[in-house]
């Protein structure tokens, strides 16, 4: 709106932001931008091994390689109580905030998800905690409004040994 734009078909679209963002990390992120996805989805798989109790799926940049080395390592947990999955961090000694974070699953379905964030070798982690038959029914994605990509540990590690 400052810059006269009131037509919203004008400005880019999620979808084409997010590609253009893949584009410019290909052409100008070299190493690093492959290093420090690498060592994020490092740390992703190493706390989904830690928490696989409670079935850990990755999301977000990090899944999709489009994170900065400033993204968080986005999880989606899955228990019956937040406080369950907060005791089993305390008893492997991992120090945690308690959160929320807004969740989209339609239009008019916007959910307040309880969050856990920490950190692993200075990665930020931030792992939104759903009830167990959560995983039947993920959020939308920002990026494309459709369910967002979950991946299993297996799946991450598959990505770690194509990298």
């Amino acid at each position: 709106e400052r810059f006269g734009i009131v037509d919203g078909s004008l400005l880019p679209r999620n979808i084409e932001i997010e590609e253009a963002l893949q584009e410019y990390q290909r052409l100008f992120g070299g190493e690093s931008h492959v290093e420090s996805l690498l060592a994020q989805r490092l740390v992703a798989l190493d706390v989904m091994q830690r928490l696989r109790d409670f079935q850990p799926r990755l999301v977000g940049p990090v899944l999709a390689g489009t994170a900065t080395q400033h993204d968080d390592v986005l999880l989606h947990a899955f228990a019956e109580r937040v406080e369950t999955l907060s005791l089993r961090l305390m008893d492997q000694g991992i120090p945690f905030e308690v959160g929320e974070r807004r969740l989209r699953y339609t239009a008019e379905r916007v959910v307040q998800q309880p969050t856990l964030r920490l950190e692993v070798d200075d990665q930020p982690v931030e792992i939104a905690v759903f009830p167990l038959d959560g995983i039947r029914q993920s959020p939308v994605s920002p990026v494309d409004g459709k369910p967002m990509r979950r991946a299993d540990a297996a799946e991450v590690a598959a990505l770690i040994n194509v990298a």
